[in-house]
């Protein structure tokens, strides 16, 4: 796949230093770095592709052509299944349902054809394709030039970083299909579109979150008044005689000042190039293609991990990690731990960096015990990224966990996840123990079957249902037992399952910054557009009380 501007490559350093181990992507800089040069990355090592030559490339688009066939008439095979939304239109159509069936059938018949007919083809496509997969690099980078390089850092200032973290769903759309969803490709478009929009109209702007509030102790977000905002918040009105707790922030649109984008479930190639294309004119910096394909571990891996990254700020090092245990449908594809370190800037001649892992953990209710050791393998191995990283001297701002780990805080059958260890490494600004959200906390999983009805049909209707107990009942998702079954002994009113995250720990080092929560939200900018609402945390970033 072409890159676009300023390409995007493997990993930097991955034919650097000898025992490097593959996936690891560090940028040489000096201990003790001042400002990078404007308009010029750093001296990196970077690729074009996640392979180490052309030829190796070259041969990958070969066999992903002989691929291509099979693969095309199994997705539109799949993509008969129709989602809710095309059902009902096809109840209103005047021939109903009867001609519907009838064209599907037919369209069936000739895909399933052309699916036997390709499959000695693929069987070639495939001998070629796995031993390619062997010698890729697990990640591409892409680096778009001309961007402003990062300012000194005065420790005694306070400076603010905004993450985003969403669960897209952008895979083939007949696979798509199984969350009641498709059309990729358009999908694709309005995402890349909506997390990168027009500049903002001048620095600093902090639309799509909302401060943390005094109505509450310890919360953030709503409150039983409206205080001032800033131009362009969104916050959740209620009126204050309300009886109920106020829900979590709700913004209709991504914050348009974010500073890192998480992003899960990309695995679909023309998706992955589209968010690349569109995101490069924002966000300089975008890890993609995330995962080792092909045989792995004697599981056969067709799908890379989904995860993509995007940053303001340059990377020094990127690491991917793949899990080890994935199993049923899971297995198939290469979900593991992107970890990256960033640069932030310079501060009495020490570099001031961040952390942030993403991540996507195993899907089926039933799994816990596979997410457990995914949780505690996660935790060693951003602490194996750290240690191998940190330079002395460096100035930790931030270490930040994101990503769909497919577990609540509120149902029975996720206790196990609920009592990780993670929640004693890195905090949670929606939990109060485990098993107990704060009371404004509300799930990010929507009831998939009902994400095209009118009450949720766009991002305003969205905000406005889901600020009702009644609509959070109907339209989110409800606590579940260990089977995946409903609870039907849940408490109720409940708020929903929020399987995304974005946890943050605490550093102290010599020159110690400490990190505070000034703003969460939940934002309703997909609405019919993914079964996951994405989630935004704001972190205020300075200097650690004496």
């Amino acid at each position: 796949m072409a890159p676009s501007a300023g390409g995007h490559g493997g990993c930097a350093g991955c034919t650097g230093a000898p025992g490097q181990e593959q996936g690891e992507a560090a940028l040489p800089l000096h201990p003790l770095p001042g400002p990078p040069a404007p308009q010029h990355p750093p001296a990196m090592l970077l690729q074009e592709s996640p392979f180490p030559s052309r030829a190796l490339a070259a041969l990958d688009r070969l066999a992903w052509g002989m691929l291509t066939p099979s693969f095309w008439a199994a997705n539109h095979l799949l993509d008969l299944q129709q989602t809710t939304a095309e059902r009902r239109q096809q109840r209103q159509r005047r021939c109903g349902r009867c001609c519907g069936c009838a064209g599907q059938a037919l369209a069936g018949l000739a895909y399933a054809v052309l699916l036997l007919l390709s499959l000695p083809l693929t069987a070639l496509g495939l001998l070629l394709w796995l031993p390619v997969q062997a010698v890729r690099r697990p990640f591409a980078y892409q680096y778009t030039a001309g961007t402003a390089p990062a300012k000194p850092w005065d420790l005694q200032q306070r400076r603010t970083f905004t993450f985003v973290s969403a669960n897209v769903c952008l895979m083939p759309s007949g696979l798509a299909k199984f969350s009641n969803l498709g059309q990729t490709s358009e999908r694709a478009t309005y995402i890349a579109r909506h997390l990168a929009p027009a500049p903002p109209d001048r620095p600093g702007t902090r639309a799509g979150l909302v401060d943390p509030q005094h109505g509450e102790a310890n919360s953030y977000g709503g409150t039983l008044y409206t205080p001032r905002q800033p131009p362009g918040s969104v916050t959740v009105e209620m009126p204050v005689e309300a009886a109920e707790p106020v829900p979590a922030v709700l913004s209709e649109h991504f914050p348009a000042d974010a500073d890192f984008i998480c992003l899960q479930e990309v695995f679909e190639a023309g998706a992955a190039a589209c968010l690349r294309r569109r995101l490069g004119g924002t966000f300089p910096h975008v890890v993609s293609e995330v995962g080792a394909r092909g045989l792995r571990g004697g599981q056969l891996k067709l799908l890379n991990s989904g995860l993509l990254l995007a940053s303001r700020y340059p990377l020094l090092a990127a690491r991917y990690h793949g899990f080890p245990n994935g199993a049923r449908e899971d297995a198939l594809a290469a979900k593991g731990l992107l970890a990256v370190q960033v640069l932030l800037g310079s501060a009495q001649g020490q570099r001031v960096v961040g952390y942030i892992g993403c991540t996507h953990l195993q899907a089926p209710a039933a799994d816990a015990a596979i997410r457990d050791a995914q949780l505690t393998l996660g935790l060693h191995w951003l602490q194996l990224f750290r240690d191998a990283q940190e330079q002395r001297g460096d100035v930790v701002a931030f270490d930040v966990l994101c990503g769909d780990l497919n577990f609540d805080n509120c149902s029975r059958g996720d206790e196990l996840n609920q009592r990780h260890q993670l929640f004693e490494v890195y905090r949670d600004p929606c939990r109060r123990a485990p098993g107990q959200d704060a009371p404004w906390a509300i799930g990010s999983l929507l009831n998939y079957l009902k994400i095209y009805e009118e009450p949720v049909s766009t991002p305003e209707k969205l905000k406005r249902t889901l600020s009702q107990t009644a609509g959070r009942q109907q339209y989110l998702a409800g606590p579940i037992l260990s089977n995946g079954q409903p609870d039907p002994a849940a408490p109720h009113p409940w708020q929903g399952r929020r399987v995304d995250y974005i946890l943050y720990r605490q550093h102290h080092g010599a020159l110690p910054l400490r990190t505070e929560v000034a703003g969460v939200s939940f934002i309703t900018q997909l609405a019919t557009r993914s079964d996951h609402l994405p989630v935004a945390l704001r972190l205020d970033v300075g200097p650690a009380p004496p």
